[in-house]
């Protein structure tokens, strides 16, 4: 096992050394320049894993993965996006390759739209949700997106928190353009219902 993955690492408040010298040592194969990527993103990392997978133990598990990819295929690194950017998707593929392994059976990807009277009016797939753009009490969003079953959040912490498109999600998660515009439409529905009745929030909807 990595050594860095238990360390706390130097402290990079105090290293006089650009994150582009330090991914440029890290490729050279580095030890410590790459404690030092570690200490500068594992907390952007971790909360990344931790919104989509809303378990602790879960999420530590994929920050150690997606470090582990990073110190395999850092070389790979080309610069051509920047490297925050780089290591965000490959964090992300490395949480749906936990959802796959899973095998995400709460919300099949081609279940159809289907909305109840609760729900309120159907609503363009994409189209801006008030009652989630004006929240204000942020825990308690973050516990109803965590009380979200695993496919919903998936679906919505990619594309209203994370901001991939819809063709992006697709392409990620291997489904249709359609099918994704669904899952998205159909967690926010999900949301609204928790954030209207919070008493309900520590169960999971499905």
């Amino acid at each position: 096992m990595l050594s860095f993955l238990h360390l706390p690492g130097p402290d990079v408040s105090t290293t006089p050394i650009s994150e582009a010298e330090v991914i440029e040592g890290a490729k050279r194969g580095d030890s410590d320049c790459f404690e030092l990527l570690y200490a500068l993103h594992k907390k952007r990392v971790y909360s990344l894993c931790l919104r989509m997978l809303g378990n602790v133990a879960e999420a530590e598990d994929s920050t150690q993965e997606a470090f582990l990819q990073l110190y395999r295929k850092i070389t790979t690194f080309r610069g051509e996006s920047t490297f925050h950017t780089w290591l965000h998707r490959m964090t992300v593929n490395v949480v749906l390759m936990q959802y796959r392994r899973k095998t995400i059976t709460e919300v099949p990807l081609d279940e159809p739209v289907s909305l109840s009277i609760d729900d309120g009016p159907a609503k363009e797939y994409g189209s801006d949700d008030q009652v989630l753009i004006t929240s204000i009490d942020r825990i308690h969003l973050q516990r109803a997106i965590e009380n979200l079953s695993p496919g919903y959040r998936l679906f919505l912490v990619l594309h209203d928190i994370e901001g991939y498109e819809y063709h992006e999600i697709a392409e990620m998660v291997g489904c249709s353009i359609g099918n994704s515009k669904s899952q998205v439409h159909k967690g926010r529905m999900k949301l609204r219902r928790i954030l209207r009745h919070p008493d309900t929030s520590s169960v999971a909807l499905t």
